[in-house]
């Protein structure tokens, strides 16, 4: 095995005395276990060391692997020029895993560099390794903000990649944990902060990956957790293999989660292929919820399927509800893919003849226009999670007391601007959320004036 062992460390610059100038006491045993992580990795004495940073650089759809010879960086920016790196990248591990990402259509690489120098991410784990062994290139690789599935794919092309050139690797998964587990904290304090901390905690300690794919994207939001994309990858760099883990530390004493885990493959183990197993029970799960679907959300699914496989528009086909071709509307059409969105578009007001003609160009524009992704392909419609709104006719409000984000969509105007936002959203709590949101997708400024207007809609899963 390739990959000899992997790390889940923090990167919090106070740890470093030059920068805490003494308040690294108060994290003194996430030190002690840094050290230890250090002492192992010396021990291994491997000949790369693959850093994945949720500071490097990161692209909403594509993993930005550091390019180049080499790169430096410094703790500058926390007070501490003094403190230097200049790393050697691992050139050719960086070009073969690029290689094997650009074969598979695998949306990872080299390109969009915006800043080569090392950020504190990578400096962190490397101001520890670096006082026990100086050997080993690095290769640097960013986080994205693609499904969790596919962070766990470039952990087994990480993997690959170390193994196609008999590469004695380690991965070093940074990243902190909640940042709101205080309220004296400078992030505050939420109730799934401590949650997310005592589970991942748990999860990593057990090495039980596969449920890292288990933990909601709302919830981990709300945790404010900063490492998890990372952990994924370090997981699927063990897929199908055994893995003997041990808890190192945990502490809380700032506000942020700092956690520390070891990681050592043992052989085989067919029992761990954890994302295979987890999209087969997702396509199961969709499988059996496309089934149960009322009238409007399969057409919605046979409108995006028949565009995607064959670019075709849908005909409005035989036996839908009477409301459904007798009644005008506005419509939405969301598309979600492990449980992340995967494009939706609609409309405020009608445009065509029925709901379901609307739902049929809205589910086409859906799956191949939404110009915040790319169009779906073939290969991704049985993991397809599709809904449909229909919404009622807007109406002018004159305060946001009106406003009730579990019932009423809202649309933000100013001039011909105009932003909307749906009803009942994950991750939408307060009416102040739900109008800045709507106001920032219609471009408009926080301080320029704008009227309100509410709608209601019927929401068909």
């Amino acid at each position: 095995m390739s990959v000899l062992a992997a790390f889940m460390v923090p990167h919090p610059p106070l740890i470093v005395p030059e920068v805490g100038r003494g308040g690294e006491e108060q994290i003194a045993e996430t030190t002690a276990a840094y050290e230890r992580v250090a002492a192992e990795v010396a021990a291994l004495q491997p000949e790369t060391i693959v850093i994945t940073s949720p500071h490097a650089v990161m692209y909403a759809d594509y993993f930005h692997i550091s390019p180049g010879r080499k790169a430096s960086g410094s703790f500058a920016q926390f007070r501490a020029p003094q403190v230097r790196f200049s790393e050697d990248y691992d050139q050719e591990l960086t070009a073969h895993l690029e290689a094997l990402a650009e074969a598979a259509d695998f949306p990872a690489g080299t390109l969009g560099e915006r800043d080569a120098s090392l950020d504190h991410g990578t400096m962190v784990p490397l101001y520890f390794i670096r006082r026990h062994y100086a050997g080993g290139k690095i290769v640097r690789i960013g986080l994205s903000g693609l499904p969790l599935t596919d962070h766990y794919r470039l952990g087994q092309f990480i993997a690959r990649a170390c193994e196609d050139l008999g590469r004695r690797a380690v991965i070093i998964a940074s990243g902190d944990l909640s940042h709101k587990l205080q309220t004296y904290g400078p992030y505050g304090f939420a109730a799934e902060g401590p949650v997310y901390d005592r589970r991942i905690m748990d999860v990593c300690g057990r090495a039980a990956f596969g449920e890292l794919l288990d933990f909601d994207e709302t919830f981990c939001d709300k945790a404010a957790e900063c490492g998890h994309r990372s952990f994924v990858i370090m997981a699927g760099a063990f897929d199908g293999l055994a893995v003997k883990a041990e808890a190192l530390s945990h502490q809380s004493v700032t506000g942020v989660g700092y956690g520390i885990c070891t990681f050592y493959p043992e052989g085989p183990d067919e029992s761990r292929h954890f994302r295979k197993e987890y999209e087969k029970k997702q396509e199961e799960a969709y499988r059996e919820k496309a089934e149960a679907s009322d009238a409007y959300v399969r057409l919605a699914r046979a409108a995006v399927e028949a565009w995607v496989k064959n670019h075709r528009r849908l005909p409005v086909p035989e036996g839908l509800p009477e409301e459904m071709v007798k009644n005008r509307a506005g419509t939405f059409v969301s598309l979600h893919k492990n449980g992340q969105l995967r494009g939706c578009i609609g409309t405020i007001l009608p445009t065509e003849a029925n709901i379901a003609k609307e739902i049929i160009g809205n589910g086409i524009s859906a799956c191949s226009r939404d110009p915040r992704f790319s169009p779906v392909t073939p290969a991704e419609l049985k993991s397809l999670d599709i809904s449909v709104d229909v919404l009622t006719a807007p109406e002018d409000i004159d305060s946001p007391d009106q406003l009730d984000v579990k019932r009423y969509g809202v649309i933000v105007t100013c001039g011909r601007r105009r932003g909307l936002l749906l009803p009942d959203l994950d991750g939408v709590d307060t009416v102040e959320e739900q109008i800045d949101i709507a106001r920032r997708k219609g471009g408009i400024g926080e301080d320029e004036p704008y009227r309100l207007q509410r709608f209601e809609v019927i929401r068909h899963h």
